[in-house]
């Protein structure tokens, strides 16, 4: 008699007339630092911000390096445009026109990345982006006239499309215990980069390259942006060569191993596009993060304008927004977890929705601010929350449609530069306090839309609850590639075309497994797609769309679970001629 061990995944060596494949699946790393969870293709169920190891901590310390050094050159001309304004003879609507073409152009760019992370991983993306970026980032000291300074800052721009691969990699490392609160710490700590600069470029390296050049300021605001220029070069790199695209290795290995299913980039963004969530978060990252990129772009020249300070002062205070990054989202995001730990979906959206409200009543107390000291309080409290919406938002999105999350990440970080886009318009044309007011009841607006917000499986903010059988197809198994699925020998190429997967009653009989999971496999070859009423209450069994299996009925009895462990083709049709009732053998 055989005995198979399906935990280890050896098998004991016999004699039978039905020859049982033993599966394989790749795995780049033998053992993790982490502890992770193997029903969520082995991410990581815990944070060890310390610690370095491949795959999961040296990807989340590479995607908020990247995502920082990408907000360190998006931004270091800003502290100098005052400067450029001065020296160049350019108007403010000039100036402004500039910085709405710097956040216009990555509106596109995050929408194209985020197929591009479902399809090659976050990692190529990310290092390609930061060296191409910083080229122009290097060029900035060829500036002489206005449109050369929109061209060159709507090319730089596009450097901010690496928050989609800094949100898409934590969701690909860490599991749906710990998610919420890496992706905020990584998009944090990322935009933490748009404080930095206002502080080393304004009121640092400005400064010193004046020194250098005997006080010549024109000479030193054309020649600074060379050192984040060679800071992205180095770390694009840098990232390519010392990280990893998931836990179990990178996505061509995975492919070419059968692990993982190749799947079109336009695929994953027309079911990500076609999702009313993605448009309603849309809307909501709109106001919080077209908020922080608005002030990245104001916040100096506010400063300056309204309290007559110089450059390298007002540079240092505008600098504080980007500073309470170091915890304010990953706050947001934390908050976001535990209520979910408690509440459900439902303990996200509420707190998604405080947020917001209070970011937004924060913006009209700073619009109404006549004093440096009340301004930069009003500014500090308000940050806070922008922030932590921002944590809160991407502690939804991996729920929204697991198997397109790089492009809803996409979607919805375009959302951001969106309201940047939309938000400095109106500064270009209004004064600072009317611009901060419709800024601030916009905010509140959208604060009331998480009422719609319904996630299959999960509970509403009002309505609704939270389906147990769902969320674990949804959060742990429908994954790009599935070790479950595998070690039953099901063919993970079995997919539909529009993106259903075959469905079986989730009620069916012990005795009936068997039989399903051989007719599924033999099925698979003479159609490509297959399905089964569900019936009522029932969860969807079968085949996914992305090349991963739901999840099928495990039998409690362990002897009858070996049996199901990867049988190929002509192994399950001598089964069924030699013996009908396998059960009966095993007994």
């Amino acid at each position: 008699m055989c005995s198979n061990d399906i935990k280890t995944s050896k098998m004991a060596p016999c004699q039978s007339e039905i020859h049982i494949a033993e599966p394989h699946e790749y795995r780049k790393y033998s053992e993790y630092d982490l502890k992770v969870d193997a029903e969520q293709d082995d991410k990581a169920v815990e944070i060890k911000l310390c610690s370095l190891a491949r795959p999961h901590m040296m990807a989340f310390h590479c995607s908020w390096w990247g995502f920082f050094v990408a907000f360190f050159i998006w931004f270091a001309i800003s502290p100098l445009l005052g400067e450029i304004r001065d020296d160049l003879n350019l108007s403010d609507q000039a100036i402004w026109t500039s910085s709405i073409a710097s956040v216009a152009g990555t509106i596109f760019t995050r929408l194209i990345l985020g197929p591009a992370c479902d399809k090659w991983g976050a990692r190529i993306p990310m290092a390609v982006v930061l060296v191409l970026c910083s080229i122009p980032t290097a060029c900035t000291g060829l500036v002489n006239s206005s449109i050369g300074l929109s061209i060159l800052r709507l090319l730089i721009g596009c450097a901010g499309g690496t928050f989609v691969m800094c949100q898409y990699w934590s969701s690909r490392m860490f599991a749906k215990e710990v998610v919420g609160t890496a992706s905020a710490l990584v998009g944090g700590w990322g935009n933490l980069g748009g404080g930095v600069t206002q502080l080393v470029v304004g009121a640092g390296l400005f400064p010193l390259f004046k020194v250098i050049f005997n006080g010549d300021a024109s000479k030193a605001w054309r020649t600074v942006s060379i050192v984040p220029a060679l800071l992205a070069l180095i770390t694009g790199v840098m990232i390519y060569k010392i990280s990893d695209d998931c836990p179990k290795g990178n996505f061509a290995d995975l492919k070419r191993h059968g692990s993982m299913q190749e799947r079109s980039a336009t695929s994953f963004f027309r079911q990500g596009c076609c999702n009313i969530n993605t448009w309603i978060l849309f809307l909501q990252y709109a106001c919080c993060f077209g908020t922080e990129l608005t002030m990245y772009n104001a916040g100096a020249l506010y400063f300056k304008d309204q309290f007559d300070l110089n450059t390298e002062s007002a540079a240092a205070i505008a600098s504080i927004f980007g500073w309470l990054n170091l915890f304010a989202r990953g706050l947001g995001g934390y908050c976001s977890d535990k209520a979910s730990a408690r509440y459900g979906m439902r303990g996200r959206l509420w707190v998604q929705t405080g947020c917001l409200l209070a970011m937004g009543a924060f913006v009209l107390y700073f619009a109404q601010t006549t004093s440096l000291t009340s301004a930069i309080l009003a500014m500090v409290l308000f940050s806070l929350f922008v922030q932590a919406s921002e944590g809160s938002t991407y502690g939804i999105v991996p729920y929204v449609d697991p198997p397109t999350t790089g492009a809803i990440a996409g979607i919805v970080g375009a959302g951001g530069n969106t309201g940047a886009v939309c938000f400095s318009i109106g500064f270009r044309q209004l004064d600072y306090k009317n611009a901060f007011a419709i800024m601030g009841f916009a905010t509140l607006a959208t604060a009331f839309i998480s009422v719609f917000i319904l996630i299959k499986g999960h509970a509403g903010m009002c309505c609704g609850k939270d389906e147990h059988q769902q969320q674990t197809i949804t959060e742990e198994i429908f994954t790009p590639y599935n070790a479950q699925g595998r070690k039953r020998g099901l063919n993970p190429t079995h997919v539909t075309g529009d993106g259903d997967s075959s469905s079986e009653s989730s009620s069916v009989d012990e005795e009936d497994v068997d039989d399903r999971v051989n007719n599924e496999y033999l099925d698979q070859d003479h159609s490509a797609t297959s399905s089964s009423s569900n019936s009522s209450g029932g969860t969807g069994l079968g085949v996914s769309n992305f090349g991963t299996i739901s999840p099928i009925l495990e039998e409690e009895d362990d002897d009858d679970e070996d049996d199901d462990d990867a049988i190929n083709d002509s192994s399950i049709q001598d089964e069924k001629k030699d013996d009908a009732d396998p059960r009966e053998n095993r007994k």
